[in-house]
């Protein structure tokens, strides 16, 4: 799994143009927080055999870019939580879950 950085609150712009060539997803990640870290690291050991390599992961530390999330959640209409993972597609958020809600499983059938 290729982690992108998430620093600059202009990325969410290219992420909504992105998201209509390719689907994008954005793991919002508590470092501070345990519960947070398991979540990232069944995510990076299940991605693998999730088959989701068309999918470009963006990765937001939210302890530093705060307001990156707070965006995202105007942009696309969503509660903030943490850790939680987005799915978009042609610039809408088809997929939030968070905490060990989060199912690769329901990102690909999102995808199907």
């Amino acid at each position: 799994m290729q982690w992108i950085p998430l620093t600059q609150p202009e990325q969410l712009t290219d992420i909504v143009r992105e998201s209509s060539e390719q689907p994008v997803v954005i793991f919002k990640h508590s470092t501070s927080c345990s519960i947070s870290a398991m979540a990232k690291t069944r995510l990076e050991r299940q991605w693998p055999d999730a088959d989701l390599g068309q999918v470009k992961a963006y990765y937001l530390d939210l302890l530093r870019y705060r307001p990156i999330s707070n965006e995202i959640a105007k942009q696309f209409g969503i509660n903030h939580e943490s850790p939680q993972l987005l799915l978009i597609r042609n610039g809408a958020c088809h997929y939030n879950a968070s905490h060990m809600s989060i199912q690769l499983g329901e990102v690909k059938r999102q995808l199907l």
